[in-house]
């Protein structure tokens, strides 16, 4: 299979339309069986619902090629059982998770020569996504809905290596008490683009989100999950009913117990304790880890011991390992390779 002619080490972390995408349609009650199409437009009325009361979901994950050629995606499976807990939170009908899975075969395996190579360092990002479709004025679930699944090749989240930064306590809150935080909804990403804006004006390249009951405990920021490494060498991530559960973090956690040997805990962190941390990152698909070197607080600077200059020892293991996985260079868990070809 011929590759396109993609300078893929050049890529960026941005959209570039591929061949094909997956479509499939919810109208009287039932999904169609869905299908294959060219067309990357949509048409919809003025008045449909993602429009007008943003009902909407999403998941993102990747599909790589692994050191001896293969073509496979990262624990799909995962990805389907979030996305319909989210589909249920936002009154939307469950696509079903095999369905789910199958649609992200398909997608991957139509647009596999826009797959990047092994060794360059980029990925072809899976945008799977629902939208209500049919016209509402009156405050209330749409009745139709359209799901979608389409790819673009992405380049290394961080060109030249994965260097530390620095990330601000925003005064705003991602989710409410007992709202969406822990579903892949939209909004909860309309409500951090202006806190993200504001804190990159300000210098700085994330935000940290408390909890927004209390503002007392660490949560996650705008895209990404926490994982703090404490002096001893634990690993530690926070605890929440707002925080979005990460197929990623949930990964790494496995990876420190069960191949690193790291003790692991997911429990409340408390924002008064981030001194006593010796390494700091946010975990996501996008990056799979970002390591954090500095915390402002107001002003106020927490400097991690890792420093500045590199991931922390242990950030930098958990890194290596999972992508390692991931890459085929590992052997992984039982399930977590869905291989499309």
């Amino acid at each position: 299979m011929d590759k396109k002619n993609i300078e893929w080490s050049e890529l960026g972390f941005g959209y570039i339309e591929t061949g094909k995408r997956y479509v499939s349609t919810y109208k009287d009650g039932k999904w169609d069986e869905g299908a294959l199409i060219s067309d990357p437009m949509i048409t919809m009325s003025e008045c449909a619902c993602v429009l007008q009361y943003a009902q909407t979901i999403f998941e993102g994950l990747k599909a790589y090629t692994t050191e001896d050629g293969r073509i496979v995606t990262f624990r799909p499976d995962l990805n389907a059982q979030r996305f319909a807990d989210s589909a249920r939170r936002m009154e939307m009908p469950v696509l079903p998770e095999e369905q789910f899975v199958e649609s992200i075969r398909q997608v991957v395996r139509a647009n596999a020569d826009y797959v990047p190579p092994y060794g360059t360092g980029a990925t072809l990002y899976v945008r799977p996504y629902m939208f209500g479709i049919n016209p509402v004025i009156g405050v209330k679930p749409a009745a139709e809905f359209q799901y979608r699944a389409f790819t673009t090749p992405v380049g290394p989240y961080f060109k030249g290596g994965a260097k530390p930064i620095t990330i601000k306590v925003s005064d705003f809150d991602r989710a409410a008490p007992c709202g969406t935080g822990n579903i892949k909804a939209g909004l909860n990403y309309a409500m951090s683009l202006h806190a993200i804006v504001e804190a990159h004006e300000e210098g700085f390249d994330e935000n940290m989100y408390l909890d927004p009951k209390t503002r007392t405990k660490v949560e996650e920021t705008g895209g990404a999950n926490f994982l703090f490494i404490t002096k001893d060498g634990k690993v530690v991530t926070p605890k929440s009913n707002s925080i979005l559960p990460s197929v990623t973090r949930r990964s790494l956690m496995y990876v420190a117990k069960e191949y690193l040997g790291l003790e692991t805990e997911e429990r409340e962190v408390y924002f008064d304790e981030l001194s006593e941390f010796a390494e700091c990152g946010l975990c996501g698909t996008a990056a799979v880890i970002s390591p954090v070197g500095k915390i402002n607080d107001h002003g106020r600077e927490i400097c991690l011991p890792s420093g500045m200059e590199e991931m922390g020892p242990v950030t930098k293991k958990l890194y290596d390992t999972l992508t390692g996985i991931q890459m085929g260079r590992i052997e992984a868990p039982e399930g977590w390779i869905c291989e499309i070809m």
